[in-house]
């Protein structure tokens, strides 16, 4: 699972609600959403940070993979925020070099920029990090909201073409399945031949989290990627009132119950159910 932005949903994301994950949920990793705008990173360095550390320590208490996301979302062009993500990612890879769990993702949906401009931030960011965590996996956004460039009518060509210049590194791809069909299906599918691919966001709903549920397309793409061997995050472990949030609004306030059912959304329940089924690979 991923949460939301922690600057609105931070009261989501407690000992409680993390235990119901590893548990009861059986996640295998948890996405931690840092925004860097809206409200985000940027207006509280220190604080976020010390959040990040904070929370990264909490999933790995409990066994589960952690990303570290760079919520980078508007401006589109992530070389706005590469000296703060230089500062950040400087101190997170030094805390947290020794575990191996922690996955790195440097740029959450890079827009309205070429892949050129988006591989060139991954090559001067990647090496802060390697710098003190020299083998952790580390997620690069691609083009066009992390659609491998579909949204802007390009294809995943681009990327196998002209790669990002770095060891250990896999290229992220989001969709929302009332919205993304079959183009984006196929682009993924073909890109996961050539190019490790890591989806790093999706909902069952429309682009913006919205809307009825589309659990037929979704699961053609959980099943796809149970046959390329594509790990999977989903969108998103708050209350807020959209249907792509699973807990009906006002659950976090109160505290939970963060197990089983009773205040889980239509789509809690079904990425619960599909979390809890055991990958065969």
């Amino acid at each position: 699972m991923s949460t939301h932005g922690l600057q609105w949903y931070r009261q989501c994301v407690t000992g409680g609600s993390l235990d119901a994950l590893a548990t009861d949920w059986k996640a295998d990793v948890v996405r931690l959403s840092l925004y860097v705008q809206e409200g985000g990173y940027e207006t509280d360095p220190r604080g976020f940070t010390d959040l990040m550390h904070t929370l990264i320590d909490q999933v790995s208490a409990r066994g589960m993979y952690v990303i570290v996301d760079w919520h980078m979302l508007s401006p589109g062009d992530p070389t706005y925020n590469l000296a703060r993500a230089r500062t950040f990612f400087t101190e997170i890879a030094q805390r947290h070099d020794a575990k191996q769990n922690v996955i790195y993702e440097i740029a959450n949906e890079p827009n309205g920029v070429s892949w050129a401009t988006i591989k060139n931030y991954a090559e001067n960011l990647i090496p802060v990090i390697r710098q003190h965590d020299p083998d952790a996996p580390i997620l690069v956004g691609t083009r066009a909201w992390s659609s491998l460039g579909v949204s802007d009518g390009a294809t995943e060509a681009e990327v196998i073409a002209d790669p990002v210049d770095a060891a250990n590194i896999m290229y992220t791809f989001h969709f929302y399945a009332a919205s993304h069909g079959a183009d984006y299906l196929a682009a993924l599918s073909r890109a996961a031949d050539r190019i490790p691919v890591f989806v790093s966001e999706f909902g069952t709903q429309n682009s913006a989290g919205e809307g009825a549920n589309d659990f037929t397309r979704s699961q053609q793409y959980l099943d796809l990627m149970a046959s390329k061997k594509i790990s999977w995050v989903n969108w998103n472990f708050s209350d807020d009132f959209r249907s792509g949030a699973v807990f009906t609004t006002g659950t976090c306030a109160a505290g939970g119950p963060w197990t089983g059912t009773t205040r889980l959304k239509e789509a809690g329940a079904w990425v619960r159910e599909r979390i809890r089924t055991p990958d065969d690979f």
